[in-house]
């Protein structure tokens, strides 16, 4: 893990993880409230989008912040890079609940979804845990779980929102 630069991997981690777990969200959300594919397909490609977008610039922001607060200049990181790997991690990993949507009709492109993303949270968190040295199975469940809520949330609000 020392090869790896910890704002880097902060980046990457954070963009994979909001990203899988914000995007499947809006997709189930929409999915369960609407029923015209066009539409979950623009809200959902819309959102991972807008989200990656936004999340690169508060990346760069803050970190930026951070340097500015620190004088001793013992940053070593890019501020661009963090940025750039931020917006790639939301962006890819925002794409896994959305492909099945596109590829798939409704409600079986929902199901598909919701497993996919589960899957690749507990992917991350398992490949995270391993590479921090920290209870990789452990790791890995406990972001399937939030994963979980959060799309919980997004059923719930589809369904009662339903249009």
């Amino acid at each position: 893990m020392q090869h790896i630069h910890e704002d880097y991997f902060r980046s990457a981690m954070f963009g994979l993880q909001d990203g899988l777990v914000s995007t499947t969200g809006v997709v189930v959300g929409v999915s369960t409230g609407v029923e015209d594919k066009a539409i979950i397909i623009l809200a959902s490609l819309v959102t991972v989008t807008v989200e990656a977008t936004s999340m690169a610039a508060g990346q760069y922001s803050s970190e930026k912040a951070v340097h500015q607060m620190d004088k001793s200049g013992k940053h070593t990181d890019s501020l661009l890079l963090g940025a750039i790997i931020m917006f790639l991690a939301y962006f890819m990993a925002g794409m896994i609940p959305i492909i099945p949507t596109i590829l798939l009709p409704q409600p079986s492109a929902r199901f598909v979804a919701i497993l996919a993303a589960l899957t690749g949270l507990f992917t991350i968190g398992f490949i995270k845990g391993h590479l921090v040295n920290s209870k990789p199975l452990r790791s890995a469940v406990e972001l399937a779980v939030i994963g979980g809520i959060a799309t919980s949330i997004g059923l719930i609000v589809g369904y009662f929102l339903k249009i």
